[in-house]
């Protein structure tokens, strides 16, 4: 079988103001092409579909169609939810999905098994698929969808999150013979995997953290959680966001993964690069003229500009500078050489939001187990 691995899709998410959501039906058209000049049996999506809770319904309808145009007439499409999806809303429309070989994992109920497609599900549980193809080959597929206690339906107890992470995902092993190839598809945070900007609260200081030791024993560990494309062990892979999110993302490479069973090991064959979607650019300047020339030169992406300025900037520069369709951020250092550029609240993440709260109501920095506490409570809504 041949498998494509993509995550991180971030459906709605907006950089600024600037909507996004035509450059993500670029990427996934890419994607979809991809599948059928490589003849991919089934494509494998390691969850954050959504950028929050609460799509807006272009993006739902974003989803399921490309969901559709994905699967084909002949592939499989297997989805886990991330942190960002709210699992019984995107697990709502399963029993139509599976009918057109979409399997959702995400709120805990079992996954349905069946169809006539070359591609179908002779086994499915609430947590495990075995696919087969027209060809007789077969993949087990361990889907453990973003995993907290209140997901899984669990009190707090003594065990670490790593220990329970480990229990959840034996749990998906469970159906498992042994000989056939073997892919864990999930949504987690591996320590000494590399974060970036756009990731919020990705860690709840470290206490989601997971040793990549605790992932022993698959042929291939599909991840989602991380927006840049990233090895974090043997045959353990991040495929990546499918377009750069945060400037820091500004020379990362967006991809897709593409892999092919061998006997019982599931080997990866190509990553292969997006090219969908505008591209960010962290510029600085020295002078308003040099940063408008600097617009002017990528003005087909979006672009972060520092000015370092000898004096403050003028009303004409700064409408000057405001006109170009490419600058999102501008950045002033201060005289002192520190950065001071706007807070937009809407732009920051619960823990960024709660550490603002707290230093204004205490004057100081929460502890970091508060900020875990907080963090930890909020997943449970």
């Amino acid at each position: 079988m041949r498998i494509l691995h993509t995550s991180d899709w971030h459906l709605g998410k907006r950089l600024m103001e600037r909507e996004r959501l035509p450059e993500q039906i670029e990427a996934l058209e890419e994607i979809v092409s991809i599948c059928e000049e490589r003849n991919v049996d089934v494509v494998l999506v390691a969850g954050d579909i959504f950028d929050t809770y609460l799509p807006p319904a272009e993006a739902e309808e974003v989803f399921f169609r490309y969901a559709k145009k994905l699967a084909g007439e002949t592939r499989a499409v297997v989805v886990v939810a991330g942190n960002h999806d709210d699992g019984v809303r995107l697990s709502a429309a399963s029993p139509i999905a599976a009918d057109n070989g979409i399997y959702i994992f995400a709120s805990g109920k079992k996954a349905f098994p069946g169809g006539s497609r070359p591609v179908y599900a002779e086994e499915a549980g609430e947590n495990f698929l075995l696919l087969r193809n027209a060809q007789g080959e077969s993949l087990y597929i361990n889907a453990l969808s973003y995993p907290t206690e209140a997901r899984l339906r669990e009190t707090k107890s003594d065990e670490t999150y790593a220990q329970k992470t480990v229990r959840w995902i034996e749990a998906g092993d469970l159906h498992y013979d042994g000989k056939t190839p073997h892919v864990l598809l999930s949504h987690l945070f591996v320590a000494g995997g590399k974060t970036s900007e756009s990731e919020r609260d990705i860690a709840l200081g470290g206490a989601r953290a997971v040793p990549v030791s605790s992932l022993p024993g698959f042929g291939y560990v599909a991840l989602g959680h991380l927006h840049r494309a990233q090895s974090v062990g043997k045959n353990c892979r991040y495929s990546g966001s499918i377009l750069q999110y945060s400037f820091d993302e500004a020379n990362t490479q967006k991809s897709v993964v593409l892999l092919e069973t061998k006997g019982g090991d599931v080997c990866v064959t190509d990553v292969i690069p997006l090219s969908a979607g505008k591209k960010l650019y962290r510029l600085e300047a020295a002078s308003v003229a040099e940063g408008l020339a600097l617009l002017d030169r990528y003005a087909d992406g979006y672009v972060e500009l520092t000015l370092r300025l000898s004096a403050p900037l003028a009303t004409t520069e700064s409408e000057a500078l405001r006109e170009k369709d490419a600058l999102v951020s501008l950045v002033i250092p201060s005289p002192g050489g520190v950065s001071a550029p706007t807070v937009v609240r809407s732009t920051l993440g619960a823990e960024e939001l709660f550490a603002e709260f707290y230093r204004n109501q205490r004057g100081e920095e929460p502890p970091a187990e508060l900020k875990t506490a907080f963090l930890e409570l909020l997943e449970e809504q």
